[in-house]
């Protein structure tokens, strides 16, 4: 990669590579703006990779091949030619993630244990199989303008109150040196376990919640995987809920509002009914059968994404 890079870098100018090494050293620590290279012929480039590809590559995924593995994050303006120049188009590797495979989605109860070790069940509360307190949200009812609210869960207990969403993307973390959202660090709670307080330390730089045309998409931001389950991730048809794990720089639809506009109520196994209009999001931790957590109310720290209606 090393002569592909060295002319791409030649191509750049001098406000655009200090702007990438920035980037590059803060990996991608705050929503930065886009580093503009010329589309250019590919080739006679070694290797014919586009820029962006040859620099997400270079800093980020060194298995990387096509452009077609990627996704523009939704604060990226440098996109398609949407900065008004489609002489020019981003290369920003960090305004960029890994699109998770819809194949990498895994219903419950197929997946082999892999969290059962005794160091991570200490001090871990039992599966429980009784209904959830019914904190959801209508998504008919509500009319103060947001698209989305969050409740942060430990356990089966709601901490903070719900957080309303107004802008198209909202960040959650727990530690994000430069930016805004929804910051769980600030959230009180009388009492924390062991387990918690581990799980907690995983969620670092959390995740990106977007709306974007047709649903909602989510980035994991964080150094571990996230875990997610909405009644749009499961094929129609399908018997049981699914549980799409998605991986550190990746990101993944996780709402389809025209799917969602088919199915009717969701049903939780062991859980009982929950608002179909809703995804849920645990931080480091899979359940299911097959896991040492069976419901996600057994996960220490996740998230529950309560979705208004489209307009």
């Amino acid at each position: 990669l090393k002569p592909a890079a060295h002319a791409l870098f030649k191509k750049l100018k001098d406000e655009e590579l200090e702007l990438l090494v920035q980037v590059v050293e803060s990996r991608g620590a705050w929503e930065s703006g886009c580093v503009l290279a010329p589309r250019g012929d590919p080739r006679g480039v070694k290797q014919g990779l586009p820029p962006q590809v040859l620099l997400c590559r270079l800093f980020r995924w060194p298995d990387l091949h096509q452009s077609h593995e990627l996704k523009h994050l939704c604060y990226c303006a440098g996109g398609q030619g949407a900065c008004g120049d489609f002489a020019v188009l981003c290369c920003n590797p960090h305004h960029f993630s890994r699109l998770a495979v819809p194949g990498e989605a895994e219903p419950l109860g197929q997946k082999q244990r892999w969290e059962g070790t005794e160091h991570e069940n200490q001090g871990m509360e039992p599966a429980l199989c009784s209904p959830l307190p019914d904190t959801s949200l209508s998504w008919s009812t509500v009319k103060d303008g947001c698209w989305c609210k969050l409740a942060y869960w430990e356990y089966r207990t709601r901490v903070g109150r719900l957080y309303a969403v107004h802008e198209a993307s909202v960040n959650v973390f727990c530690e994000l040196p430069w930016g805004s959202g929804f910051c769980l660090a600030q959230l009180p709670a009388a009492y924390r376990s062991c387990a918690v307080r581990r799980a907690r330390g995983k969620i670092g730089r959390g995740l990106l919640l977007s709306r974007e045309p047709g649903g909602v998409w989510a980035y994991n931001r964080s150094e571990h995987p996230i875990f997610v389950s909405s009644p749009t991730l499961s094929p129609p048809g399908a018997c049981g809920l699914t549980v799409l794990k998605v991986l550190p720089g990746y990101s993944a639809k996780v709402f389809d509002y025209e799917w969602a506009g088919d199915r009717g109520g969701w049903q939780l196994p062991g859980e009982g009914p929950c608002d179909p209009h809703s995804i849920r999001i645990s931080f480091a931790k899979g359940w299911g059968p097959c896991y040492s957590r069976q419901f996600i109310t057994s996960c220490p720290c996740w998230l529950e994404v309560l979705l208004n209606q489209p307009r």
